[in-house]
């Protein structure tokens, strides 16, 4: 088992939902960029939980303490230890151990996968609450590619029948105002919808799912390998590390699948001396390799599958079957939250490429 991400720039996380608290180690970040504080805040406040009747009820302030790596605001080039503390844990609400097994959840296979031996409070390792210290890495990354002119932003494309307009159209002004929605979403007036949606399906004792587009804006070519190195092979890792992620797909994704190369295919332009495609179906990349033009990928996101609502299930200690309503603290939707996340595990894949290919460059 694994904990840690990547070969030129390590990221390590640590901790589960209802422990002490959760942390990151980030090594190989380069030395010299001077930290946004504010800026990494937004994000991590954009993840965190108890922010209104859409997300869960547990609050926790996310305030990342950074124990190594930053002097004076400024990276050192060292490894970045981060913790964030839990402050809101109720781990009574689930019981002395797992029994009743949570439909959707983690509960049997990773009571097989560790021999009963699991921190089974909130989920332990398994909980969406490990995505806290990848938001406050993936912030780090984002301010260094940022400075490098990358920008990376994600709305919701889709939550239940509902669907948004198509990010590769928006402008620099539209994207940057989605990171102050509640529900970032491109269309006027779909944000009352989607909410309306989420308070449905909560009132009921249930939950909905839905799609997260990102678009990268700014790379240039040459990221990524081909094979097990390919800038989808590097970004689908880490976006199915993300809790609810269940496909991802680049550029049109599964439309490929009914048309034909001629309609498909990315006819090769050139713009003021710069070589471009006329259109993008492919997502930004060809080969496992970025080609300059936007990288665009949509990805799954699951209905919670904590829900009030009765389900079916086993009881591992009488090994019959039995009804079950979950407890405790949880998000109708875990869409609000997830966008943060997806950016930050984008820069964090990105910042690996980039490292990967200065290293080709030096030829180490």
């Amino acid at each position: 088992m694994s904990s840690t991400f990547g070969r030129h720039l390590r990221v390590t996380v640590f901790g589960q939902s209802h422990g002490e608290a959760v942390g990151a180690v980030l090594d190989g970040f380069p030395a010299g960029m001077t930290v946004d504080r504010e800026a990494l805040m937004r994000m991590m406040r954009r993840r965190a939980p108890g922010q209104s009747a859409l997300t869960t009820s547990r609050s926790e302030k996310d305030e990342p303490e950074f124990l190594s790596g930053i002097l004076n605001g400024v990276t050192t080039g060292q490894p970045i230890s981060l913790i964030i503390r839990n402050e809101n844990q109720h781990s009574s609400d689930y019981g002395d151990g797992v029994d009743l097994l949570r439909p959707g959840h983690a509960d049997y296979t990773g009571h097989v996968r560790f021999f009963g031996h699991e921190d089974w409070r909130g989920g332990g390792s398994f909980s969406g609450r490990l995505t806290a210290p990848v938001v406050a890495a993936g912030a780090l990354c984002r301010q260094w590619l940022e400075s490098e002119g990358v920008t990376v932003h994600a709305h919701i494309s889709r939550l239940g029948p509902l669907t948004d307009d198509d990010i590769a159209q928006a402008d620099a002004e539209t994207l940057a105002g989605l990171e102050s929605m509640r529900l970032p979403t491109l269309r006027a007036g779909l944000e009352e919808q989607m909410e309306r949606e989420i308070l449905d399906a909560a009132k009921a004792g249930d939950s909905v799912g839905g799609a997260v587009t990102c678009r990268v804006d700014g790379l240039p070519a040459g990221l990524g390998a081909p094979f097990f190195d390919s800038a989808e092979s590097v970004l689908s890792q880490l976006l199915f590390s993300v809790p609810g992620i269940k496909a991802v797909g680049f550029g049109d994704g599964f439309a490929f699948a009914e048309k034909r190369g001629s309609e498909m295919n990315d006819a090769f332009r050139l713009r003021e001396g710069k070589i471009v495609t006329a259109t993008n179906h492919s997502g930004g990349i060809n080969g496992g390799i970025t080609n300059g033009m936007p990288l665009l990928f949509t990805c799954a996101v699951r209905p919670t599958p904590s829900i009030a609502m009765e389900q079916r299930t086993v009881s591992l200690r009488r090994m019959e079957e039995t009804g079950i309503s979950v407890r405790g603290r949880h998000d109708p939707c875990i869409l609000p939250r997830v966008c943060p996340v997806i950016e930050a595990v984008t820069a964090i894949g990105l910042a690996e490429m980039w490292k990967e290919r200065e290293s080709c460059l030096r030829g180490s």
